[in-house]
C-alpha cells in the first residue's frame, strides 16, 4: 500500500505545483499599477481581461517619459470603475517581434483592446481626461435614462470632448444602430419619463425629439423628425462638430472625416469684443444651412493657416470664404470682407446666397491641402534635428567614412520629436508618434 499511497501523493502534488508554475507567468496583480507586459504574457493579459488600455513604448522615447506619470494617475481610478480597464505597457524597443506583428510602427502607441478587439487611442493624454476618454469605451452603445437625474448624471459623466445624443420620448431600437456605428465618435442614449424642467434645459418643447449637445462649444440643436429613411443618421454625422468650429491645431483633425465644405471666416484677433456678434450670425447661418460646416480662425492665433488663403494682418478683415478642404477656395464676387457698416447676419446670407448660385471666383490656396497642412506641422526642433542630420552626413560623406547615409525616420510634432539615434535603433525602427 505504501507505494500506491507515495503515488497518490506525487499525483496530487504535481496536480497542485503544475497550474501553479504554468500560470505564474500570467498571474496579474490588479492593484492599481500599470501592468509591465512581456511577449510571453501580452496575449494572455488581452484575453484575462474585458478592456485592457496598452503603451507601446520605447524607454529611449521622450514623449513616452512623459506619458509615464500620466498613465500611472489614471491607472487606480480606471480599474475601480464597475467595467474596469486595466493600464499596462509594453516595451516595444525590446520585443520588437511582437511589435512588428502588431503593427506597431511609432512610440508612444496607445491600443485599447475590448474584448480583445484592437482599437488605436487618439484622445487626450493627461490623466483625467484620459479617464473620461476611456470610460466611454467601456460604456454601453446607448444608455436607457429613466428620471431627470439620471439624464443629468448622464450629461456630466459624458464629459466634454465628446458631442452628447439624448433621444426624448424616442425608442431605443431607432439609435441603437447608430450607438454601435459612431460609438468612437459620440455618446447615445435615450431617455423615457422626463420632468419639463428637463425640457427647459435641454431647450426642446415637444417629444420625440433627438438633442444634440457639444458641451465644449456651449451648442445645442434639436431634431422633431423624421426619424427614418436616412434623416436621423444624417443629423447625427451633421453634428459631429459644433454649428461654429474655432479652427486650431487641433480641430482642423476633426474635419478629416467631414466631407461637407466649410465658410470659413478669418479675423485679425478672435479675442475681440467684436467676434461675439459675429459668432452669434454665423450660428444662425449655419443653422439654415447644415449641409455646409461654418468656422472662423484669428490671424494672431493661427497666422500661418490663415496666411493660406491669403489673408494676413494686413489684409481687409474679416475675410469670408468656402474652403472645400483640399487646395480650392471659392470668395463671391464683390462680397470678400464683412464689414461693420451693416449687420453681419445680412452679409453672410448675401454670401451664401452668390455661392449657391454659382456668383464665385475659384482660387488656390497658399500653402498644402488639409492633410497635408496637418502633416506638415513640423515643431522647430524637427528642423534642427533634420539640418543637423544632413551636415553630420555629408561631413562623413566627405571625409570617406560612411558609403551610405544612414536611414533615420523622423516624424512632425507640434512641439517636439524624438530622433531616433543610429545605435540604438532597432530592427524594427519606429518612428516617434507626435503628442
Amino acid at each position: 500500500m505504501r507505494p500506491l499511497g507515495l503515488m497518490i501523493w506525487w499525483i496530487s502534488f504535481l496536480a497542485i505545483s503544475v497550474p501553479l508554475s504554468v500560470s505564474s507567468d500570467d498571474q496579474f496583480t490588479v492593484d492599481g499599477t500599470v501592468l509591465e507586459l512581456t511577449d510571453s504574457n501580452f496575449e494572455s493579459a488581452i484575453s484575462t481581461f474585458d478592456c485592457v488600455f496598452v503603451d507601446f513604448y520605447a524607454p529611449w522615447c521622450g514623449h513616452c517619459k512623459r506619458l509615464n506619470p500620466e498613465l500611472d494617475a489614471a491607472a487606480p481610478i480606471l480599474a475601480k470603475l464597475k467595467q474596469p480597464i486595466i493600464i499596462a505597457k509594453l516595451n516595444a524597443d525590446k520585443y520588437s517581434r511582437l511589435a512588428r506583428k502588431l503593427e506597431i510602427d511609432a512610440f508612444p502607441t496607445l491600443m485599447l483592446y475590448n474584448h480583445g478587439v484592437p482599437m488605436e487611442y487618439y484622445g487626450p493624454r493627461k490623466a483625467d481626461l484620459l479617464v473620461r476618454y476611456l470610460k466611454k469605451f467601456v460604456a454601453p452603445d446607448v444608455a436607457v435614462l429613466e428620471s431627470d437625474s439620471d439624464v443629468k448624471d448622464f450629461v456630466e459623466d459624458a464629459g466634454s470632448f465628446f458631442p452628447v445624443f439624448i433621444g426624448f420620448g424616442l425608442n431605443e431600437s431607432l439609435i441603437s444602430g447608430l450607438g454601435r456605428k459612431y460609438k468612437k465618435k459620440a455618446w447615445f442614449s435615450v431617455a423615457k419619463d422626463v420632468s419639463e424642467d428637463v425640457m427647459v434645459s435641454h431647450d426642446f418643447d415637444k417629444a420625440p425629439a433627438l438633442v444634440a449637445k457639444h458641451p465644449t462649444y456651449n451648442d445645442r440643436s434639436v431634431f422633431y423628425g423624421p426619424f427614418e429613411d436616412g434623416f436621423l443618421e444624417e443629423f447625427v454625422k451633421q453634428n459631429f462638430l459644433p454649428l461654429v468650429l474655432p479652427i486650431n491645431h487641433d480641430t482642423l483633425k476633426l474635419l478629416k472625416d467631414d466631407e461637407r465644405k466649410m465658410v470659413l471666416i478669418i479675423v485679425e484677433n478672435e479675442n475681440h469684443e467684436s467676434l461675439g456678434k459675429l459668432i452669434k450670425a454665423l450660428r444662425a447661418a449655419a443653422n439654415a444651412n447644415r449641409d455646409l460646416v461654418f468656422g472662423y480662425v484669428g490671424v494672431e492665433q493661427f497666422e500661418e493657416f490663415a496666411d493660406t488663403f491669403h489673408a494676413d494682418k494686413k489684409a481687409k478683415l474679416p475675410k469670408i470664404v468656402v474652403w472645400d478642404g483640399d487646395e480650392e477656395y471659392e470668395q463671391v464676387n464683390s462680397i470678400e470682407t464683412i464689414t461693420h457698416e451693416e449687420d453681419s447676419l445680412t452679409q453672410i446670407s448675401r454670401f451664401l446666397e452668390g455661392y449657391r448660385e454659382g456668383r464665385t471666383e475659384k482660387k488656390r490656396i497658399k500653402g498644402p491641402s488639409l492633410m497635408g497642412f496637418i502633416n506638415s506641422m513640423i515643431g522647430i526642433r524637427s528642423v534642427y534635428i533634420i539640418v543637423f542630420l544632413v551636415a553630420v552626413i555629408m561631413m562623413l560623406r566627405s571625409l570617406g567614412q560612411v558609403e551610405e547615409p544612414a536611414r533615420v525616420r523622423t516624424a512632425a510634432s507640434a512641439d517636439q520629436t524624438t530622433y531616433v539615434p543610429e545605435g540604438e535603433a532597432s530592427e524594427h525602427k519606429p518612428r516617434d508618434k507626435e503628442d
